[in-house]
């Protein structure tokens, strides 16, 4: 518990609880009071999912990485289905490693592979770039560090969550768990603990004291286990759109052509574990959450300071280079067009795969990617976050 004044942790639970409608009655209410009066809230247009990934990459931990990589696209899919009010959460995770001899020990064995960031192509890069070895895993430590790293901001509507994985005793290192943990608690950053292991020696070695202290969830899962992806009949159709949708991006810029290699390069990742995994990227690509505006003329159009100006004809891919500035923008809304109309097929055949799957999917497994989406949505609710 956050070791400050009861009101001012009874007015922060208050805040919390009614999130989503503090911005649209703030500014009204602002406006209506007096033009003088400063407006406090997030200037952001939506809310934000913030996720902080902890991984132990010690030895014992090869299961757990390669569940993680086989598993975040299923993640992903079902936070953007989430809804704050009539808003739509942005997401942004981050990812450390922590427990690795390879790492620097001054530093406490760990490292920032990615800050937050949006880009699902860099952070499934960074996941598959993850290699096990040692080694000393100091939880306090890597929480603590994520904390002040990372850019949390301090709007009441985002949901900001910690997911530390690991196997050892929660309370080695010379940080303080309890500590970090009070840190956590002061920066409204919900801390949930997965142990990879037995339950009751989870809870024997604190890692079930490291969730309760932020109220967040406890965990343990079979690290070990493979993940189990359910083929279903619309998969080969989702596969083929897929092909169509990569087509339909417009690379500019002197990180465009190198971008558009790492979104095939994560394409293949994706099938290496099999088609379903494929799939679900593919439905992740589809999503809202899939941007790419920093070397994508069709997402980059839709920024409001995006200007076409500011684009050198070098700059451009080959076939659109020495066009006017007119021939372009239509080159550029006919893609849009078709990315349109191929990601509303992909939810659509995503729809009736989602049911299939659901009519197939036996008990929920005991994997991470069910402990990290059980805790995302019963935390989301307490900020009256929605699943569609």
């Amino acid at each position: 518990m956050k070791t400050q004044f009861k009101t001012l942790v009874f007015a922060l639970i208050l805040a919390s609880l009614t999130a989503c409608n503090a911005k649209s009655k703030n500014r009204t209410q602002d406006l209506a009071i007096s033009e003088t009066v400063i407006n406090t809230t997030s200037t952001a247009e939506n809310p934000e999912i913030k996720v902080a990934l902890l991984l132990d990459t010690s030895n014992s931990m090869d299961g757990l990485i390669d569940q993680a990589k086989a598993q975040l696209w299923k993640i992903v899919n079902e936070l953007s289905y989430a809804k704050c009010e009539d808003q739509s959460p942005n997401l942004k995770i981050a990812l450390y490693e922590y427990g690795n001899d390879n790492l620097n020990a001054d530093e406490g064995y760990l490292r920032q592979v990615i800050a937050f960031s949006d880009d699902l192509d860099e952070i499934s890069k960074s996941l598959f770039s993850l290699t096990t070895n040692g080694g000393n895993e100091y939880c306090g430590k890597v929480i603590n560090t994520a904390l002040n790293q990372l850019e949390w901001g301090n709007s009441k509507e985002d949901l900001k969550l910690i997911f530390i994985a690991g196997n050892e005793p929660y309370s080695q290192g010379n940080v303080s768990y309890k500590d970090a943990s009070k840190l956590a608690h002061q920066n409204d950053v919900t801390v949930n603990t997965i142990f990879c292991g037995d339950y009751n020696q989870g809870i024997a070695t604190q890692w079930k004291d490291g969730a309760d202290l932020t109220h967040g969830n406890y965990m343990a899962i079979n690290h070990n286990a493979a993940t189990v992806h359910i083929a279903s009949p619309y998969d080969d159709q989702i596969l083929e759109l897929n092909e169509k949708l990569n087509k339909t991006y417009v690379a500019y810029g002197s990180a465009g052509r190198a971008k558009m290699e790492m979104q095939a390069e994560q394409d293949s990742n994706a099938r290496s574990y099999n088609k379903a995994n494929a799939v679900s990227r593919t439905v992740s690509k589809s999503s809202r959450l899939y941007k790419n505006s920093s070397w994508d003329l069709v997402d980059a159009e839709k920024e409001a300071d995006f200007s076409y100006d500011e684009i050198k004809d070098s700059e451009l891919p080959e076939e659109l280079q020495g066009k006017s500035k007119s021939e372009i923008k239509t080159y550029v809304e006919e893609k849009a067009q078709l990315r349109k109309k191929l990601q509303e097929e992909i939810a659509t055949l995503n729809l009736n795969r989602r049911e299939y799957i659901a009519k197939h999917t036996k008990d929920s497994n005991n994997s991470l990617e069910s402990a990290m989406i059980k805790a995302l949505k019963s935390q989301a609710e307490q900020k009256n976050y929605k699943w569609e």
